[in-house]
């Protein structure tokens, strides 16, 4: 594809979006991205935090974690290029293992995988024995070795309902741990060697989300607590910003919006929302809806995605941050990925063999 086939292309999408000079140059960068990614046989999978001018320009696929886990697991092309974050790229590895995966910037980590290590999740274990173990794909490798299963924000309820336990250990998404607790009506108490993360903007949670340590005269065991799950204090630093205020304020400007919430984000700001879910389901959730005003709390670039897609819909900005991880990966980095076969993921068998079995678990659960 030539540069000025490239750059209408992406201006005819992102013309409101961003500035034209900025598609000029971006679209030269697409443009010999994709004529690489031809000659070495690769395929480029985006995630919907990509920064739009990427989004709409060299992915092959996009979507969100599960959605490019099958793709991954699917693919015949000889590199997979990961425009996303490192557990994401290290999610692709362990499903294709024969393949070569690329992640653009060996800085695109991630503070919520980075809140939990392998050896918290043995001890968790040995606290806990017999006690199945659900961990958030946004994981490191060797933590999900040590899961049974894995889940993403879509299929988080399904895969807990799907272990047919009383008690469950959901990590490491202290939010979303409450969330997917309220969905599938249970108590949600953290243990005395889960960590304490104070954030002075966290608000505490509601009577409706019960939280105890672990060892309280009221735990597991206590008669008539129904079922229970053992949750960590990990969060994600984008999700945890968002605040009920901030929705207060919205609303009291526009009335009449429709506001849509991750499940990362706390239970108050999830109960306060009109519409919680996946990247994807929010996504789907605008197209298939009318609404005078939308406001996405989730990261910001997707917030601009989803406004190029939806041109016709008022979709309101309140951009608390931009992910730095996200951020990392660029259409620069992505063509350097390409021309010199980096940065290269690589994850040791006995672990990747592991954790293919508890993701392969969750995509079989969908």
């Amino acid at each position: 594809m030539k540069a000025q086939e490239m750059y209408l292309k992406m201006k005819a999408r992102l013309e409101k979006i961003v500035p034209d000079v900025e598609l000029r140059y971006k679209a030269e960068l697409a443009a010999e991205i994709i004529e690489l990614k031809r000659e070495k046989n690769a395929v480029i999978l985006g995630h919907n935090y990509m920064e739009p001018a990427l989004y709409y320009s060299i992915p092959d696929f996009v979507g969100d974690s599960l959605d490019l886990s099958r793709k991954a697991a699917q693919t015949e092309k000889d590199i997979i290029v990961f425009c996303g974050v490192k557990f994401m790229a290290e999610t692709a590895k362990i499903l294709n293992p024969t393949k070569t995966v690329l992640l653009p910037s060996e800085k695109a980590g991630c503070s919520l995988a980075a809140s939990i290590t392998a050896e918290d999740v043995r001890a968790l274990k040995r606290e806990f024995p017999g006690v199945p173990v659900v961990t958030y794909v946004n994981t490191y490798a060797d933590v999900k070795a040590e899961s049974d299963i894995c889940c993403t924000s879509s299929n988080a309820k399904a895969v807990v309902e799907s272990l047919k336990s009383d008690t469950v250990i959901f990590l490491p998404d202290e939010y979303l741990a409450a969330n997917v607790a309220r969905e599938t009506g249970r108590r949600i108490i953290f243990p005395a060697l889960a960590p304490t993360l104070p954030s002075p903007i966290r608000p505490p949670l509601s009577p409706h989300f019960e939280v105890q340590k672990w060892g309280d005269e009221r735990g597991v065991g206590g008669q008539g607590r129904g079922q229970v799950m053992i949750g960590w204090r990990g969060r994600c630093e984008v999700h945890e910003k968002f605040t009920v205020n901030d929705i207060e304020a919205v609303r009291a400007q526009f009335p009449d919006v429709v506001i849509l919430s991750h499940p990362e984000c706390s239970p108050e700001v999830v109960a306060a929302s009109d519409f919680s879910g996946s990247t994807n389901a929010m996504i789907k959730y605008v197209e298939q809806t009318k609404a005078p005003h939308y406001l996405v709390l989730t990261e910001c670039a997707m917030g601009d995605n989803i406004a190029a897609a939806n041109p016709d819909k008022d979709m309101l900005r309140l951009c608390s941050v931009r992910c730095p991880h996200m951020n990392e990966i660029t259409l620069e980095d992505t063509l350097n990925a390409l021309k010199l076969n980096r940065y290269v993921i690589e994850v040791p068998e006995d672990i990747r063999q592991r954790a293919y079995q508890a993701v392969e678990r969750m995509i079989a659960i969908g």
